[in-house]
């Protein structure tokens, strides 16, 4: 039983998977062909940590070989998919379904979301199984390197993401079922490819990924109405969203080493937080911004003055979220800092859980309740719905 296991673990299957798509370490002196395009790790994010020992060198010492790509076709794609999964994409593109089709199904997600990446990055530290190995393998994301590798949380949320929208949507919009399959199947593969194409993680971290998802779907798809009625329309919901997830945030495992996971987990729950709030004052307030008429409506028509209104939208609703975040964050840590007597400038103390926890939770709860609330009444005044 643990033969297959093993092998599925091994960093060099991950490593013939990039060379088969064209991906290649260079050797260490050899200089990079001059007529290939290529690359270089020289990225460090401040939020990382390179001073750790990682697959058996610090990551601050560690050479970083340079790497060929031979296929920049697959290079881009695979490199776009892994950023379905970063916190840029989540910010600025999940939105968009609340703005522009349906705040329904934008709630479904952000729930199933918060769910599956919760368990995932918990599993991840609890597990503490390594990522792949480099060399063999060539790494494309030097800011999670120092994390766990299973499972894959990309593999999770792509896959949670991608089918709960397909099995929302129908009751909600008139649509191709088997269309609207193969795009979440498309969708969901990809993002797991990429994983392996970034040497982030090994074949069994994305397998388990995936397949914990689908777990979870199938466990939770019976009560998805049940916790509906009841985020839409308890008292005790907003009070429960804020403190549940804020215990969570502050609770997660302690590890003897930092990493982003608690950081990237604790933005996850503060974003769920405060959409959840919002989601339940819009319906207290009686306006929910949800498709008028009969249910399913049809997919809006796709016309030169409606794509200019989506992307209005889209503009001023980043616009609004990324202003909302710098605006929180600042404050938060301003605060933060004068009440630990922390000086301004100590960045590091940043990873300090009493700091760390609250900043990023204030943060994205006031992110979540901009969007949830303030972004489609914005969108009222500019005349854009």
């Amino acid at each position: 039983m643990l033969r297959p296991l093993v092998y599925l673990h091994d960093s060099e299957l991950v490593a013939r998977f990039q060379r088969r798509c064209g991906l290649f370490l260079a050797p260490n002196g050899t200089p990079v062909r001059t007529d290939e395009p290529r690359g270089r790790w020289d990225h460090q994010d401040t939020n990382s940590n390179y001073n750790h020992k990682e697959n058996g060198c610090a990551v601050s010492t560690c050479s970083r070989p340079q790497y060929e790509v031979r296929n920049w076709l697959l290079h881009v794609l695979f490199l776009f998919s892994a950023g379905l999964g970063h916190e840029l994409f989540y910010i600025t593109c999940l939105p968009c379904i609340h703005w522009n089709l349906d705040p329904f199904l934008c709630r479904r997600l952000v729930n199933m979301w918060t769910l599956v990446m919760y368990i995932g990055q918990v599993m991840k530290d609890l597990l503490k199984l390594p990522r792949p190995l480099s060399p063999p393998v060539v790494k494309l994301e030097m800011r999670v390197d120092a994390e766990y590798g299973l499972p894959s949380t990309h593999a999770m949320a792509a896959t949670a993401i991608s089918f709960t929208v397909l099995l929302s949507a129908p009751s909600r919009i008139q649509f191709q079922f088997e269309v609207g399959l193969l795009i979440a199947l498309t969708l969901s593969s990809l993002v797991c490819l990429s994983r392996l194409y970034t040497g982030m993680h090994s074949v069994l971290d994305v397998i388990c990924g995936a397949l914990i998802s689908a777990i979870l779907l199938f466990l939770t798809f019976p009560y998805w109405e049940a916790f509906d009625r009841f985020q839409l329309t308890s008292p005790f919901s907003p009070i429960a969203a804020l403190s549940l997830l804020f215990l969570l945030s502050y609770t997660y495992p302690e590890l003897d080493r930092y990493t982003t996971t608690r950081g990237d987990t604790t933005t996850i729950l503060g974003a769920s937080a405060g959409c959840s709030v919002g989601y339940w004052v819009n319906q207290q307030l009686g306006q929910t911004f949800e498709p008028q008429g009969s249910l399913p409506v049809p997919l809006p028509t796709l016309t030169a003055q409606s794509l200019a209104l989506g992307t209005a939208r889209y503009l001023v609703g980043v616009a609004a979220l990324l202003g909302t975040r710098q605006v929180a964050k600042t404050l938060s840590l301003q605060v933060l800092y004068s009440w630990y007597g922390v000086p301004k400038n100590d960045k590091s103390a940043r990873r300090r859980r009493e700091i760390e926890v609250p900043y990023k939770f204030v943060t994205y709860t006031t992110v979540g309740l901009v969007n949830s609330i303030l972004v489609n009444r914005a969108f009222i005044l500019l005349g854009l719905l």
